[in-house]
């Protein structure tokens, strides 16, 4: 269990920082008509999220969260900075032993 919740955290802090860069990207893309940076950040984000994705559910199985739970935690990775708070409550539901 330890090395999925590991995975997981890495994975939660990768896609948060990308997604933080996609923003970024959209934003020089749609105000400055800059979209090369949109071009790479995107993908590599989408890429990113997937294994997230693939990583927390494996967490939950393990776990055994609600599937409202689970379903919040693979959201969190799609909102700015909430994929930071997701990883922080894990490890600290984690740490005392109570399901998400």
């Amino acid at each position: 269990m330890k090395g999925a919740l590991t995975r997981f955290r890495v994975m939660a802090y990768v896609v948060g920082v990308f997604l933080l860069l996609l923003v970024v990207a959209m934003v020089l893309k749609y105000a400055a008509d800059m979209g090369q940076m949109m071009k790479v950040v995107g993908p590599i984000h989408g890429f990113l999220y997937a294994i997230y994705l693939v990583f927390s559910v494996d967490l939950a199985l393990k776990l055994r969260w609600s599937i409202k739970g689970t379903a919040l935690v693979l959201l969190a990775g799609t909102v700015p900075f909430l994929s930071f708070w997701a990883e922080r409550k894990v490890v600290e539901k984690t740490a005392q032993g109570v399901p998400l």
